[in-house]
């Protein structure tokens, strides 16, 4: 998506969703400005989590996850959505 995130990730023990989300704003923004020769905020601050309850709610959000390029009409198939990747269609 050009303008937002979505990620289906799985915290190993002993990690911390809010140190995880940090660490990739902060070392994507630095890789991102490198490369375009900018400085300055990247992303927004604050993300939306949501927990994940079984196997159903995990096959959902992830088909929900994989089909938002095709929902917000930048493909007309899922696959051609350059980003895409999953087990889960």
């Amino acid at each position: 998506m050009p303008d937002h995130l979505h990620w289906l990730i799985q915290l190993r023990e002993g990690d911390e969703l809010a140190g995880v989300v940090r660490r990739f704003k902060g070392r994507s923004a630095r890789s991102l400005n490198e490369s375009l020769g900018h400085h300055g905020t990247i992303w927004q601050p604050g993300y939306h989590d949501r927990a994940i309850r079984g196997e159903r709610d995990l096959k959902q959000t992830a088909r929900y996850i994989v089909a938002n390029p095709l929902r917000a009409g930048l493909v007309q198939e899922i696959g051609q959505y350059p980003h895409w990747d999953a087990i889960w269609l």
